[in-house]
């Protein structure tokens, strides 16, 4: 048990450093009022729904752990997870400023928007361009902004300076991610770019209809033909216009013969009536509903939203993270990377509880493997890990533990056996 001398030497505060208390002798890099390292939604499409069902999809795939894992080599199933750099990458801290789930977010987020995204290692245990075997210690997801036959150049965050820098990578180094629909939400002419710009529009005709424009004709009691007449409509106008905006409440005279027209009513166009169809148009070609969006969806719609489309992006990213982070020998020894889904996450309790019953009667899974889902502690007690059906004498099922582990052996049977083993010692057959 430490001392309180040895308490007291090496106790730490966070406010008595030389960096909290004052102005650093030495300096620690440029600031910024905001996250420098965050994705940024395109200029065009942060003030209409794209934003939402960018975001909606991201969290959606950020929920959904990928690890690195060990396949058995026939049957190509999942054996165990392996304890890698690239594991605590993907699952604990992915570089200074992100956490695993920060960084799944900033993967799909990224990829969704951009189309086309590249996961860069950025710290490694050894040289990948010298081949061997090599681990990923720090990764960060960059923006392509030029192909090479090659290589690709990307826009990558930089914690050591601080800033967004281009660098040139091979292709071989990086995991090139693509977007699954990229047709449907990357391609100039996409549904969902067709949606962004007719949004645009609506909100430019929005803001010139509440600009405050009057949009008013003034009819004069005189021809404006010649130069001279125009002038002094010209000057009436301005009159007109300085006494309204001279006004506290917005008040001005005219002459008795003058007719004023008021024009800024609303102008009928149809953007509205194509807003609307390219809306149900994208979310018939993504599979999402407006259900899905505010979160009223049932089982039956979640499921196929996470079959259409959060599984396709998993799999886009974890194939390209195991084909360019992984060696060939790593996938020859059965190494891979998997993503794995909350299986009842879905179910409401009253069905839970019928389900856990059915698998737990035909031995599908253990009690342990069910109570965390429950938000309950594994239990501590042997059965709990085990493969048995609870509503059946335990001496009576076919199960992975040894019959001396099944049931208690007799009495007689146990000093029969102590007896033949001393004999075979003795060399007594």
């Amino acid at each position: 048990m430490p001392t309180v001398t040895g308490r007291l030497k090496h106790a730490f505060n966070s406010f008595f450093t030389e960096e909290a208390s004052g102005p650093v002798q030495y300096s620690i890099g440029p600031s910024s009022s905001s996250r420098p390292d965050r994705p940024r939604i395109r200029p065009g499409s942060e003030r209409t729904i794209v934003n939402s069902i960018y975001t909606r999809i991201a969290v959606d795939v950020s929920e959904i752990k990928i690890e690195h894992v060990r396949l058995d080599k026939d049957t190509k199933q999942y054996v165990e997870t392996i304890d890698s750099y690239l594991n605590q990458c993907l699952n604990v801290e992915a570089n200074l400023d992100q956490g695993a789930r920060h960084a799944r977010t900033d993967m799909a987020l990224t990829l969704l928007q951009e189309g086309t995204i590249g996961i860069v290692p950025v710290d490694t245990t050894k040289d990948p361009r010298l081949g061997g075997d090599w681990d990923v210690k720090s990764l960060r997801v960059g923006s392509i902004m030029q192909w090479h036959p090659q290589h690709v150049r990307l826009r990558v965050y930089n914690e050591n300076t601080g800033q967004n820098e281009d660098i040139t990578l091979p292709k071989r180094q990086v995991a090139i991610v693509e977007n699954p629909f990229y047709s449907v939400m990357n391609e100039p002419n996409s549904t969902l770019q067709r949606l962004i710009r007719k949004l645009n529009l609506l909100d430019n005709v929005d803001e010139i209809s509440s600009s405050g424009k009057l949009d008013i004709i003034i009819q004069l009691p005189y021809v404006v033909k010649s130069e001279t007449r125009e002038k002094q409509a010209e000057k009436r106008r301005k009159d007109l216009q300085d006494q309204l905006s001279g006004s506290t409440y917005g008040i001005a005279y005219t002459d008795g013969s003058e007719k004023i027209t008021q024009l800024n009513r609303s102008v009928e166009n149809n953007l509205l009536e194509q807003i609307k169809y390219l809306k149900e148009e994208l979310y018939t070609e993504l599979g999402i509903t407006p259900a899905i969006m505010n979160g009223t969806a049932d089982e039956q719609a979640m499921l196929s939203y996470i079959n259409r489309i959060i599984e396709p992006i998993l799999d886009a990213i974890t194939e390209a993270i195991a084909r360019s982070f992984l060696t060939k020998t790593a996938r020859t020894q059965g190494q891979s990377i998997m993503y794995f889904q909350a299986p009842f996450k879905l179910l409401p309790i009253g069905q839970l509880a019928d389900v856990v019953d059915v698998l737990s009667r035909n031995q599908i899974v253990t009690p342990n493997e069910i109570r965390p889902t429950l938000g309950l502690k594994p239990s501590k007690q042997p059965q709990a890990d085990q493969l048995v059906n609870s509503n059946m004498p335990l001496k009576d099922q076919v199960t992975g533990t040894t019959e001396t582990e099944v049931e208690e052996k007799d009495p007689a049977d146990l000093e029969e056996e102590a007896l033949d083993k001393d004999m075979a010692e003795l060399g007594i057959s």
